[in-house]
């Protein structure tokens, strides 16, 4: 983003336009919206502004010294666009020069106008065109009286903020009031019913505010695959306390004013305890804030949801699960992997590969049996381990394994290989970031970014002495 949107207060300020022709008349027909006191240097003005008494004809040349002390400055005469630019950026005034993106210092962009509420829409120059197709849109989407309603807010700021707590409660009164009963009222001329809706939700957010948490999925990284649930929760948060596998476009989607505590588990480092996790939780939501424990996947395949769960619901504290596209089937999904497939295979294990003590313990028998397909979390640092007991219960060491490194994210990997050589796998290209590792699953695809690792005996036969 070159140019960073913002909103200029011009009441009683001076703006400057130079040049009274078509192109300034544009651009003063805006300001007049305003309260900004117009000036306009031209040799000669429009019939339209010489007839409005808001407007004053400064001068007929332009002088540099005609700018000083002006909030901002348009240039609309051709010839005197690069001297009145010079002069405007010399004195550090912002300046728009029409049609000159290069000598100009700001743009000005599409506008709606609901006074006081105001949508502006920018393409940064590159798409004007584009910009007057989103305005009419969005222009036929907002109601006339949308302005109305906006002041009557102003009106009641005062009155709302010693009455509804200052949070997730406020902003609950504010959406009813926008998009409920009181908003219906007013559109309809109803000032009676106004009333009424307007007490209702004053009463129902002032009561005492009641802290909750919502265990939210973040999906397995890609923002696009977060449920609408999902969304509107981070938008309600007061507090977001976040995994290390949430990527940083989902939390893009949160609040801009919500607290955001990182509790991420990082193998082999120091990392906040389970126990540590939970007094947060419980602490945030005692005093009466909407919690999100945001978390990669789904909150109850591998993610320790039940536990927070039974923490808040034994210490009284509401919780609300939202479930997310956990990593197995993003992963699988995004690299083309079927789970289940009719010939092939029927059913699919879960299994993580880590416990708290070390490498988690499995029927590991069950699992080598012929036409077993399990779909192995967190089993990076741990294949060998898993490998080696694989192999141990009989599993032919030439049973295919794909590993999804990052799955559904732009840095994602695909590998292919065997059970007896995965761990070879993993350290020869290096992967790290998080995986989902499948055994059992059939392929016959061929992909750029797909790399087949051959079945290494000497591998296999050195997972299985580590083991022994």
């Amino acid at each position: 983003m070159r140019y960073f949107p913002i909103f200029v207060d011009l009441k009683d300020r001076r703006v400057v336009v130079v040049g009274g022709g078509e192109e300034a008349t544009r651009k003063i027909r805006l300001l007049l919206k305003t309260e900004a006191v117009i000036e306009v240097v031209a040799s000669e003005l429009h019939p339209e502004l010489s007839a409005n008494p808001r407007i004053r004809w400064a001068a007929k040349d332009f002088s540099p010294d005609l700018l000083d002390g002006a909030a901002l400055v348009y240039s609309a005469d051709k010839d005197l666009n690069p001297t009145v630019s010079a002069a405007a950026q010399a004195r550090g005034i912002p300046v728009n020069a029409v049609d000159e993106a290069d000598i100009s210092t700001f743009i000005v962009p599409s506008i709606v106008d609901r006074d006081p509420v105001v949508v502006a829409i920018g393409t940064e120059g590159t798409a004007p065109v584009l910009a007057q197709g989103i305005r009419a849109r969005i222009d036929g989407m907002l109601p006339h009286g949308l302005g109305k309603l906006a002041a009557r807010a102003q009106s009641l700021r005062d009155k709302v903020a010693s009455i509804v707590p200052h949070g997730n409660r406020r902003r609950a009164f504010w959406q009813e009031f926008f998009f409920g009963g009181p908003r219906a009222a007013l559109e309809g001329g109803d000032e009676v019913a106004f009333d009424l809706a307007l007490n209702d939700a004053l009463f129902n957010e002032g009561k005492p505010a009641a802290g909750r948490v919502s265990l939210v999925g973040a999906g397995p990284g890609d923002p696009e695959l977060l449920t609408l649930k999902a969304h509107r929760k981070l938008q309600e948060a007061d507090v977001i306390v976040y995994d290390r596998l949430v990527s940083p476009a989902v939390l893009e989607l949160a609040r801009r004013d919500a607290v955001r505590i990182p509790v991420g588990k990082t193998p082999f480092e120091p990392s906040p305890r389970q126990s540590e996790i939970n007094d947060i939780l419980l602490r945030e939501a005692k005093k009466g804030l909407h919690v999100v424990r945001l978390k990669g996947g789904d909150p109850y395949i591998f993610g320790r949801g039940g536990e927070e769960q039974a923490a808040l619901e034994a210490a009284g504290i509401p919780v609300d699960v939202v479930p997310g596209i956990t990593a197995a089937l993003g992963c699988a999904a995004s690299a083309k992997l079927p789970l289940t497939q009719r010939g092939q295979n029927r059913s699919i294990t879960l299994l993580t590969a880590a416990s708290e003590h070390g490498v988690a313990e499995h029927n590991w028998a069950a699992l080598a049996q012929p036409g077993q397909v399990c779909a192995i979390y967190m089993g990076v640092n741990a294949a060998g381990d898993v490998a080696a007991n694989l192999l141990s219960a009989g599993m032919s060491p030439a049973t295919p394994v794909t590993i999804v490194e990052n799955g559904t994210l732009p840095t994602e990997r695909v590998i292919e290989t065997t059970i007896g050589s995965v761990w070879d796998a993993i350290h020869t290209r290096g992967v790290s970031g998080p995986a989902i590792i499948y055994v059992g699953l059939p392929s016959d695809r061929a992909a750029a970014n797909i790399v087949p690792f051959p079945v290494r005996e000497d591998i296999r036969d050195a997972i299985l002495r580590a083991a022994s």
